[in-house]
């Protein structure tokens, strides 16, 4: 069939008009789905809880350090923030927007908003360069992305030191942090991988998962510093010293697990760690007694398995 002049600018602008191939819309309200690692994300990981985590030596002798009431008497821990990779395993929702240029019908970001400490991030899509390594850092970083099919990656630096787990695992300034989104229809799943040549001897790799809530409403985020617990030393950072931790061992005990198989590391990541991990550090307990269930912050505080 010949096409006229008329016809051929017709499709030609039909053809202009359509979204580029493999380029996904992320907007959208999203709510967390939380059936992987439930209790470190709703009530908060255990104390001396590293499994899963490639940290070494010095990482983890300053989680070792960690005192929970640090959070209560030390004021300027108590509004920081979660860094934005960690923001998205933490406890709260997720509003994604797109800016366009309304010029070029180009996409130029993708903006984020967590109501946790009112956290917002944006995506740049435009192709623009990292800035030099002296430029400031900041809590949510400087992040761009790229397709790569129907797969958004993420790659964000300039991010300040925050934390791996709310337990004193920490993360250095120097970590950089690629994010692989992908949507399925309602479901959006976002792998993180963590390269920190301070705190990691190899990549840290977690995911999580979302599903659209188009009924959700975030509101607006306040904190305010106070002191919540009376100290005797003013200024005071409360921490353990080395080998004075007592509450080490209590995340072993209470699933019958080896006592070095919490202390984290590379080596009890894998499989194989099953053939020398020792014994458990007590007897183990007949049934589960602590977060058997562990999907919503309401079934996370059942603490006995519940009857059959």
């Amino acid at each position: 069939m010949m096409l006229n002049k008329s016809m051929l600018r017709f499709f030609i602008s039909l053809a202009l008009s359509l979204p580029a191939f493999a380029e996904v819309d992320f907007s959208g309200e999203w709510t967390p789905a939380y059936h992987e690692d439930g209790p470190e994300r709703l009530p908060g990981p255990e104390l001396g809880d590293y499994m899963g985590i490639p940290l070494n030596a010095g990482a983890r002798l300053r989680a070792d350090s960690y005192d929970g009431d640090r959070m209560s008497i030390v004021p300027e821990y108590q509004c920081r923030p979660h860094s934005s990779d960690y923001g998205m395993r933490g406890l709260g929702n997720l509003r994604v927007t797109r800016e366009i240029d309304y010029k070029t019908q180009e996409l130029i970001a993708f903006h984020t908003y967590m109501a946790a400490w009112g956290s917002e991030r944006t995506i740049w899509m435009d192709g623009r360069p990292h800035p030099p390594e002296y430029a400031e850092h900041t809590f949510q970083g400087f992040s761009t992305g790229v397709w790569e099919g129907n797969l958004l990656t993420i790659t964000t630096t300039h991010l300040k030191a925050n934390y791996y787990r709310r337990n004193g695992v920490a993360s250095s300034d120097k970590r950089t942090v690629t994010e692989h989104w992908t949507r399925h229809a309602e479901f959006l799943t976002v792998v993180v991988v963590v390269d920190d040549p301070v705190m990691l001897t190899e990549p840290l790799v977690r995911s999580e998962n979302w599903y659209l809530d188009p009924g959700q409403k975030m509101g607006s985020y306040n904190c305010e510093y106070g002191p919540e617990v009376p100290t005797q030393v003013t200024g005071a950072v409360p921490n353990h010293l080395p080998g004075k931790n007592p509450f080490l061992n209590e995340v072993a005990d209470w699933y019958g697990l080896p006592a070095e198989a919490v202390r984290g590391g590379a080596e009890t990541m894998y499989p194989e760690y099953r053939l020398k991990m020792g014994k458990p550090h007590s007897t183990p307990p007949q049934r589960c007694e602590r977060y058997c269930i562990c999907t919503t912050l309401a079934d996370c505080n059942l603490h006995e398995e519940p009857p059959r």
